[in-house]
């Protein structure tokens, strides 16, 4: 990023304008006490309001009445206008109360905020772990070559042997207690950013559909136009990056196997006796809990995207109907005005329906074709000018030797050019003996033609000269 592009987020970034505003504090004390810290979102506005008030009751009791005279109402329609956008104001089908929720803007820079209060434990152990984690994960699951695949879960298969070994002779080796707060830290923490995640998806996934709703609204196409527009948008909206991964993630989450799995993981991590003194211990066991809120939240605006579109659809096709009726009524109105008082003149001409007639006798006769005259003298030629050898100068190139050809070449490797078969197996007839091999070639689908490769073959004539051509190379392989 440059100086130009970071001057643009200091203007009109939100989280930006949060970190800028005087009373950042109170918004930010607020934003982790309602949202955050409970991990809750889709909050009603009076449930919101009560919280605020209790922040600000704490506030106006150590800092004075003056500190922050607005009501708690009022705070909240600021912090959710579109100037600011640290709130995200809506409204849910079938009820009449406002709901609230923490924009992705304001949710990082509360995370910002909680990290420049530092950490007494650092974990760093486990983050070196994961990193080989994945990067073994990456690689391993992009390996093509199965040979290499095989050897590395033989060594993952005599890892564990060894293992097992170890534990039957009585090794056990438990993490000890810095090894497992390390984990513990890491593990929370990924826990807090997954959830944090969500509403920047589901952010994405609101921007995505305000597209496709601006698309319709100014479309000034056809019907099929917009639909095969719409679908168009919707497949897009799908088969996207965001929206591949998040179904994966679903998908995953929702395996009654991995779900249970899960759960007995997160029970069995709140039992391990070096992370007993932990206070909020009992929240890990819970962390899937939190995260199925968030998640349907997100899912339910991917289907509400379809819905909404529908709707908007819907819409259109009311109104263009609505134009139709009123056109229809205009030239019945118009029709019943004449009805009385017909114009003079010529009112409206409607052509006459005709038809084509073609009688039979009307097709051409059959004529028969002319016949052209040749003139068939035949000249005697003097026997002593003709060459008659060239008539018995003929041969046949035996196809089934050639195919014999290729498949000894064939026996002893996967695969042969032709020049190694002719060199294994000279060439007797020159061109037409090459002919003949790319004739097989064309035909077999266990050959290949490279034109940007050249070959070059050599023959011997009867008269012991050497003749070369070149060629595209041409592979053969052998049939699987």
């Amino acid at each position: 990023m440059d100086f130009y592009a970071i001057n643009s987020l200091r203007e009109n970034h939100a989280g930006w304008s949060l970190l800028r505003a005087q009373n950042a504090p109170l918004a930010l004390a607020f934003f982790m006490s309602a949202f955050t810290s409970p991990n809750q979102r889709n909050i009603g506005r009076q449930q919101l309001i009560d919280v605020l008030d209790d922040v600000l009751f704490g506030l106006r009791d150590t800092r004075g009445d003056n500190s922050f005279p607005r009501a708690a109402s009022e705070y909240l329609d600021d912090w959710a206008a579109p100037d600011k956008a640290w709130l995200r104001k809506y409204y849910v089908p079938g009820q009449d109360e406002p709901r609230y929720d923490l924009t992705a803007a304001s949710e990082d820079v509360v995370r910002w905020v909680e990290s420049l209060r530092g950490r007494d434990f650092v974990a760093t152990q486990s983050r070196l772990t994961s990193i080989f984690a994945v990067l073994k994960t990456l690689v391993q699951e992009s390996e093509t070559d199965p040979e290499v695949r095989l050897a590395e879960l033989q060594r993952q298969r005599d890892t564990i042997d060894d293992e097992m070994q170890r534990l039957r002779d009585g090794h056990i080796r438990v993490m000890s207690t810095p090894e497992a707060l390390d984990h513990y830290q890491q593990l929370t923490a990924l826990a807090k950013d997954l959830l944090a995640d969500f509403r920047e998806v589901e952010q994405n996934f609101r921007t995505l559909d305000r597209e496709v709703r601006e698309h319709i609204a100014t479309w000034d196409g056809t019907q099929g136009e917009l639909l095969a527009s719409i679908f168009a948008n919707q497949q897009d909206i799908s088969s996207s990056l965001q929206g591949r991964t998040f179904q994966g993630f679903w998908d995953y989450l929702m395996s009654p196997q991995l779900r249970t799995e899960l759960r007995d993981l997160l029970q069995r991590a709140t039992q391990i006796e070096a992370l007993a003194k932990l206070d909020n211990l009992h929240a890990v066991s819970n962390l899937h809990q939190d995260w199925l809120p968030a998640v349907e939240q997100t899912q339910t605006t991917v289907r509400q995207l379809s819905q909404q579109m529908r709707r908007l659809l819907d819409d259109k096709v009311f109104l263009e109907n609505k134009r139709i009726m009123q056109l229809i009524r205009s030239i019945e109105s118009g029709a019943l005005g004449t009805r009385g008082q017909p114009p003079s003149g010529t009112f409206l001409t409607v052509a006459a329906p005709s038809v084509d007639v073609a009688l039979p006798f009307e097709r051409p006769l059959y004529e028969p074709s002319r016949r052209v005259m040749v003139d068939d003298d035949v000249v005697p030629a003097d026997d002593a000018d003709v060459d008659a050898g060239a008539l018995f100068s003929q041969f046949h190139v035996d196809t089934e030797r050639l195919k014999a050809n290729i498949d000894a070449a064939l026996d002893e490797t996967d695969q042969a050019t032709l020049a190694e078969i002719t060199d294994a197996y000279p060439l007797s007839q020159g061109l037409a003996e090459i002919v003949t091999y790319y004739q097989l070639a064309t035909e077999s689908e266990w050959a290949s033609i490279d034109p940007d490769r050249p070959q070059q073959l050599s023959w011997s004539l009867p008269d012991g000269s050497i003749r070369e051509a070149t060629i595209d190379q041409i592979v053969f392989v052998r049939p699987a």
